[in-house]
């Protein structure tokens, strides 16, 4: 639970010591921007996070904001996070570990609020959303990146507001800090809505904020968040899709898997065959994934997306590997996971002469973004099933340490199926399930086959996987 009351600011000199350092460190980037707001008003964790209290933040800071007029940025209120970073030093919270490295998970969160007209006080809602995101990087370890996206699936404020999911980005006014436990980065929340966030996880996080800074309703240059905002910024600016899908086509896509409703067969087998039958998910125990390909898999997922959770969110990690180098038609599954592919004993690798893909429509409609954002440019992409450990994996030629290749393009290890493609074959691919693109609803079930591949696709109801999945 928390309470609202007005923040106490920095004690007198002669106190410095009983204030915490890491605390103290904050105030001063807030006094640096709000020299005459100090005592904001403030929600505070009742029960601290240290304590046994469900909040992990101690406190949330609400500040007005002027804006600033000269570049078109209007008032708004702006929050900001304690306790993320190591506030105080001594091992309650976060493990010290030294000045010179990040000061606990190395940021604290922000978010910019439009302030409606007659509004004096800020509203409280943000700081139950700023704790929410901060429960998930307690408990899931993961920490946030600008560019990240979050899917939260439900109105940022509970009302029927479109603005239902997050993308992160550098607070535009608040600079890193160093303080004696770290440094400590700001992080700001942009609230978008569901159209914004596909496009983010299809093109990449960055880009999506590019363009809603040049759209005033939809952020402008600060990036402040309107909950009452009522169209999307391809809807506001038509033209804006163009820019997305023209940077697909050039850069490729960040969206490296997703977690799906998806199982594959290998036609290789007698239905019969208990002992090689690679039918996932269908009897009593199906095989399980060795530690090392399931750390690899969750791995390749870090950047995903659930589709099918409201409570959950997506495991999130830095972007910054595909944005610092230089762009490459080569990749590596070992790329973006300290563990490398390395079969298990246990677990043989199988080469299968042909296999059937299944998804449902949502998953199904990523096909085209897999081939062309991912493949074509060296890439992999990654549908983990939401039930068991069930994994499809589509490698291109120039990705390394997949254990699919070009002389046997279908490979399984366990219940993870790996499917090597050539780029021409990709580019067939793309011709014959050019109908996947569009959002119309696509009679079900439908079926693509190459039988000169022995690979065969089916994009399915949702019915029929919660029939297999039981």
């Amino acid at each position: 639970m928390d309470e609202i009351r007005p923040s106490s600011g920095a004690p007198a000199h002669g106190l410095v010591p009983l204030f915490p350092p890491g605390l103290q460190a904050i105030y001063g980037e807030c006094r640096r921007l709000y020299p005459d707001q100090a005592n904001p008003l403030q929600v505070t964790a009742i029960v601290k996070y240290w304590l046994g209290g469900p909040d992990p933040l101690d406190y949330i800071s609400m500040y007005r904001n002027v804006g600033c007029p000269a570049l078109d940025v209007q008032e708004h209120w702006h929050y900001v996070s304690f306790g993320l970073s190591d506030l105080y030093g001594d091992n309650r919270v976060h493990e010290f570990s030294g000045a010179d490295g990040s000061s606990g998970f190395g940021f604290e969160l922000t978010f910019r609020l439009k302030r409606e007209v007659g509004e004096t006080a800020p509203p409280t809602w943000p700081a139950e959303l700023m704790q929410g995101l901060a429960r998930y990087v307690f408990q899931s370890e993961n920490t946030f990146c600008s560019g990240d996206h979050v899917s939260w699936h439900s109105p940022l404020d509970n009302s029927e507001s479109r603005i239902q999911h997050m993308l992160l980005t550098e607070d535009p006014q608040m600079q890193p800090i160093q303080t004696p436990f770290g440094t400590v980065s700001f992080l700001q929340i942009v609230g978008v809505c569901a159209e914004e966030l596909q496009a983010a996880q299809q093109w990449n996080g960055q880009g999506i904020l590019e363009l809603m800074r040049g759209i005033k309703i939809a952020g402008g240059p600060w990036l402040i968040t309107d909950m009452r905002r009522g169209e999307t910024i391809f809807e506001i600016d038509p033209h804006l899709q163009d820019r997305v899908d023209q940077g697909i086509e050039t850069e490729g896509s960040n969206l490296s898997g997703v977690s799906a409703k998806c199982v594959w067969d290998d036609l290789s087998r007698p239905p019969d065959d208990e002992e090689d039958s690679r039918s996932i998910c269908i009897g009593s125990q199906p095989r399980r994934l060795s530690n090392k390909d399931t750390e690899q898999i969750r791995e390749t997922l870090r950047k995903g997306l659930e589709f099918n959770s409201k409570t959950a969110l997506p495991p999130i990690s830095s972007q910054k590997q595909s944005h610092e180098r230089a762009p490459s038609r080569k990749d590596s599954l070992e790329s973006e996971s300290s563990a490398a592919i390395v079969p298990h004993e246990l677990v043989r690798t199988r080469q299968l002469e042909s296999v059937h893909l299944k998804f449902n429509q949502e998953s199904g409609t990523l096909l085209p973004l897999c081939l062309r954002g991912r493949l074509l440019h060296g890439r992999h992409f990654t549908y983990k099933s939401i039930n068991g450990d069930t994994a499809i994996t589509f490698v291109s030629t120039g990705v390394e340490g997949a254990f699919a290749t070009e002389e046997h393009p279908y490979a399984a290890h366990g219940p993870w199926l790996q499917i090597l493609l050539t780029e021409e074959f990709v580019e067939q691919m793309l011709g014959d399930l050019q109908e996947l693109n569009t959002h119309d609803e696509t009679k079900l079930p439908k079926e693509y086959s190459w039988p000169e591949k022995k690979l065969k696709i089916s994009i399915l109801p949702d019915c029929a996987f919660d029939n297999l999945l039981q």
